[in-house]
């Protein structure tokens, strides 16, 4: 129950009903369906169905149903309430069994949280798929360290992974905060380990992912659990931001094209760090004087600072630089947006040069499908892998900052934009890059008489299985 998650499910959703025909059920909480519904095309025949959920019963804020409404001292207790959903789940698949008449659903796919979901699945004689939207390097990453704390057991700043020898050395500064403080017996340990244990009880796993570009990290997974792993990506939303986000955005498209249109190609730094992230007030402040002193045209999704609630209702010019809104917008340098803009649709026009993202798997994806290079500010979860997959291995990232936490000089965030932005040797590779990963991610998607890429045959492969098992429970 998070935007990042729901948003890559809706596409996976629209995805194999559009190419491969079959009826879709969406299952949400009430609210965040009551978001989709917007989102869905007038011609789709996705059904959005409803199942209860109580947050005051979990000792949550009333009405809460999206992890975008919460803050981080909350999100354990709220991902822990989710296997309250169990009853009401189980309950709705009966009645989808009487609906059909006793002709079960090919298959159930459940996000990584809903790992439970299997054991229902299993009950009717359902397959059972996993459907993890982040790429295969980076949860690897994640999952190894949950599950073995390494960290825990060195003094050293730096250590390895015990199964997963592909991968070099992880640096403890790269961990996000709350695994970093770990214990074998806290209860951040005890949840991710036990959930990635309830992983095994599924039939296959799917990721948002490119197999030429991702092998390392599923390679782990395919060694680790033992299950089918298919590479499916990239599976992006490319219609309009706001039914993609099911929110109010901060700024039309037509406005933004309209200014976007005004810059030069590859001359616009687009900012943002996603739908729940947010820098604190001093960052805001250093990134502002950053963007000033560059002189770089930017678009900047400005939220409320991490000192405040997200959904504060807050005036943007509070948190930067006096004056710097109405100069930037005077010389047509910069647009501020506040809350929310249309992403997609700014990182596939021809002005953007660059992207500083918090590398959130679903922003990754849209800058590399549409050959925008990233410079990579991590806030948590996986990130910080998925950064140092980008930089290290594919070459088409740049570190900033990591973390809200961490203290920022503008004179080192203005270093960063140059290279990137500024006709450097680095820079101009970082585009290259970027481009050649847009062009073998647009080979694993295609599907023509004659060939198929690495992502539609996985695809294939997924429902293939799904029937076989079908056909053997009606035997």
């Amino acid at each position: 129950m998070a935007q990042g998650h729901i948003m890559p499910f809706l596409a996976l959703a629209l995805e194999i009903e559009q190419k491969k025909g079959y009826t879709i059920t969406f299952i949400n909480t009430p609210q965040n369906i009551k978001k989709l519904r917007s989102s869905l095309p007038p011609n789709s025949t996705i059904r959005l169905l409803e199942i209860p959920f109580c947050s005051s019963d979990h000792g949550l804020p009333p009405n809460t149903e999206n992890t975008d409404t919460l803050p981080f001292h909350l999100m354990l207790r709220f991902l822990e309430s989710s296997s309250s959903l169990k009853p009401s789940f189980r309950a709705l698949i009966s009645n989808l069994f009487a609906e059909k008449q006793g002709h079960p659903p090919l298959c159930i796919v459940a996000d990584m949280f809903f790992a439970w979901s299997a054991e229902v699945a299993h009950e009717f004689g359902v397959f059972h798929a996993i459907f993890n939207a982040t790429g295969g390097y980076g949860m690897a990453v994640y999952h190894t360290l949950w599950l073995n704390l390494p960290h825990e057991k060195t003094n050293a700043d730096e250590f390895l992974l015990p199964d997963f020898p592909e991968e070099s050395r992880i640096h403890v500064k790269e961990l996000p905060e709350h695994l970093r403080i770990a214990k074998s017996t806290d209860s951040w340990t005890v949840f991710q380990q036990k959930l990635f244990h309830e992983w095994l009880n599924a039939d296959g796993f799917l990721f948002n992912t490119v197999e030429e570009l991702d092998h390392v990290g599923l390679l782990y997974f395919r060694r680790k659990i033992r299950r089918p792993v298919w590479p499916i990506g990239p599976i992006v939303l490319s219609m309009g931001s706001q039914a993609r986000a099911g929110k109010e955005v901060g700024i039309t498209w037509e406005f933004c094209n309209k200014w976007l249109d005004t810059k030069p190609s590859n001359s616009v730094l687009y900012i943002s760090f996603g739908s729940q992230s947010t820098l604190s007030a001093s960052q805001m402040m250093q990134l502002a004087m950053a963007l000033e002193a560059s002189g770089k045209f930017f678009v900047w999704v400005v939220r409320p600072p991490l000192e405040f609630d997200v959904n504060f209702d807050f005036e943007v010019e509070k948190w930067l630089p006096k004056g710097f809104k109405q100069r930037m917008t005077e010389q047509k340098q910069g647009l501020l947006v506040q809350n929310w803009a249309p992403q997609w649709e700014i990182l596939s026009h021809k002005s953007v040069s660059a992207f500083l993202s918090h590398c959130g798997w679903n922003s990754v994806l849209e800058a590399l499908t549409n050959g925008v290079p990233i410079m990579a500010w991590p806030m948590g979860a996986e990130q910080d892998f998925n950064a140092k997959m980008l930089e290290e291995e594919m070459g088409v990232c740049v570190g900033v900052a990591r973390g809200n936490g961490c203290e920022v000089r503008h004179e080192d965030i203005v270093k960063k934009i140059e290279l990137v932005m500024s006709g450097t040797e680095k820079g101009e590779d970082m585009r290259r890059k970027a481009c050649d990963v847009r062009e073998v991610s647009k080979k694993a998607m295609k599907d023509e008489e004659g060939f198929k890429g690495s992502s539609v045959k996985a695809m294939d492969e997924f429902l293939n299985s799904a029937l076989l098992i079908r056909e053997k429970t009606r035997l």
